[in-house]
C-alpha cells in the first residue's frame, strides 16, 4: 500500500511539474515531447530509488540513489515554490487570458523563479544534511531525582539511517562526537539502518567504541522491522550495546536510583513484537524517576498515563523538509525538542541522519545532550 501511494504521489508531482515547467513555457510540440521524456525519465529514477535498494543492496543502490534522492529533494521544493506562485498566477489570470505573449512570459518567469529557489533551498539543505550534527543541549528537571544524579548527562541519538547514502564514516563521526561529549549514558532510540546486517553490519561496527559511564542502551524503531529487527538486535548486543526490550534497568548513585526503561516501536505490533509499557515498568519503585526510551513521540500518551518522568524519542527527523513538519505534527505530539504531556517531559531529537533525500531544511541533524536536574 505504501509503494502504491508513493508511486501515485511521485507521478502527480511530475505531472504537475510537466504542466508548469514544460507545457506552459514552450510553444512547439517537439519541445514539449522532449520535455515530457525528460520528466518521465526523472519520475522513473525516483521510483527506482524508492523501491529498488531493498532488492539490489546498498552497494549497487548508491549509483542511482544519489542522483535519485537529490532530484527528489529539488522536486519537492519545485512543487512547493510553484504552488506558492499559483497565488499571483490566479490574481493575474484575467490580465493574461487573452494575451499569449504575456501568458508565456509569466509562465517562464515563474519557472525561472521556482528553479532558482528550489535549487538554492535544496543545495543549502544538502550541506546541512551531510554536515556534522549539531550538539543540542537541554537541562530537564525531574521530580524525585536524587541530588546524586544532578548533572547526569544523556546523549540521545536516533535515526542514523545507515544505507546507500550514509555508511561507516557517518557512524565514526557520531561515535567521536558522543565520546567527546563525555556523557553518563547513551540512548539510541531507533532507526539505525535501512538494510540487513550482512549489507550494513560493517558500517555499524564503530558503535562498539562508544564510551559512557553507564553504557549505551537502545530500542527498536520502525526501520529496524523493515530491515530484520532480530538480526540487528543480535548484532548490536554483540557490539556491547544494551537492548531494552519492554524492560528497564536501575542505575544507582549512593542511595539514589534512576530507572532507564525501553519499549519496542509501535510498528512491532505487525511483527509480533508489541510494545509493552506495563511490562517495562512492572515492579518498579515509583518514588524513583524513570526515563523511557521509545522511538515514536506518539508513545508518550501511554507514558503520561503511567507517570513516566521523561520520554526520549526520535522518528520525526524534526520534519526534515520544511514545511513538512506541519504534516508531522498532525501525527505526533512532539516534532522537535522539549515539550510536556501532562506531567511527562517529552524530548524529540531531530535525528543524526536522514531518510530519502539527503536534504534537511529547518531541521538540522543533531545529537542531543540532556542534563538532568532535581525539580525545585
Amino acid at each position: 500500500m505504501f509503494l502504491v501511494i508513493a508511486a501515485a504521489v511521485v507521478a502527480l508531482m511530475h505531472l504537475y511539474l510537466w504542466k508548469r515547467l514544460v507545457s506552459d513555457t514552450t510553444r512547439t510540440a517537439r519541445t514539449r515531447r522532449v520535455g515530457a521524456v525528460a520528466v518521465i525519465a526523472l519520475a522513473v529514477l525516483v521510483a527506482a530509488t524508492l523501491t529498488l535498494p531493498r532488492w539490489v543492496g546498498p552497494d549497487v543502490a548508491q549509483w542511482f540513489a544519489w542522483p535519485g534522492y537529490l532530484w527528489f529533494g529539488v522536486l519537492f521544493y519545485l512543487v512547493v515554490v510553484l504552488l506558492v506562485l499559483e497565488l499571483p498566477r490566479f490574481a493575474l489570470r484575467k490580465t493574461v487570458a487573452t494575451d499569449e505573449s504575456r501568458r508565456l512570459f509569466l509562465a517562464r518567469s515563474a519557472a525561472v523563479v521556482a528553479g532558482a529557489a528550489a535549487t538554492g533551498i535544496a543545495g543549502t539543505g544538502v550541506v546541512s544534511a551531510l554536515g556534522p550534527p549539531e550538539l543540542r543541549r537541554a537541562a530537564i528537571p525531574l521530580r524525585n531525582l536524587d541530588p546524586a544524579f544532578s548533572g547526569f548527562r544523556i546523549a540521545v541519538v536516533s535515526d542514523i539511517h545507515l544505507g546507500p547514502l550514509l555508511g561507516r564514516s557517518h557512524t565514526e563521526r557520531l561515535v567521536r562526537m558522543i565520546n567527546e561529549a563525555d556523557v553518563d549514558l547513551v540512548a539510541m532510540v531507533g532507526d539505525l539502518a535501512d538494510g540487513t546486517v550482512a549489507e550494513l553490519g560493517r558500517d555499524a561496527e564503530p558503535l562498539r567504541d562508544l564510551v559512557s559511564r553507564d553504557g549505551t542502551f537502545f530500542v527498536t524503531g520502525n526501520h529496524e522491522y523493515y530491515s530484520g529487527h532480530q538480526q540487528w538486535i543480535t548484532e548490536l548486543e554483540r557490539l556491547g550495546l544494551n537492548y531494552l526490550h519492554n524492560t528497564r534497568t536501575s542505575l544507582t548513585r549512593g542511595t539514589g536510583t534512576l530507572d532507564i526503561a525501553g519499549i519496542t516501536d509501535v510498528t512491532g505490533e505487525s511483527f509480533e513484537d508489541t510494545p509493552d509499557l506495563n511490562a517495562a515498568l512492572a515492579g518498579r519503585d515509583t518514588t524513583n524517576p524513570v526515563v523511557l526510551l521509545a522511538h515514536q513521540p506518539v508513545q508518550v500518551e501511554e507514558a503520561a498515563e503511567a507517570r513516566v518522568d521523561l520520554q526520549l524519542s526520535g522518528h520525526t527527523h524534526g520534519g526534515q523538509l520544511y514545511p513538512f513538519h506541519h504534516l508531522v505534527s498532525l501525527a505526533q505530539p512532539g516534532v522537535s525538542g522539549l515539550s510536556k504531556v501532562d506531567d511527562t517531559w517529552l524530548y524529540v531529537t531531530n535525528g543524526a541522519g536522514f531518510w530519502g533525500p539527503p536534504v534537511r531544511v529547518g531541521a538540522p541533524p543533531d545529537i542531543s545532550i540532556l542534563e538532568l536536574k532535581p525539580q525545585p
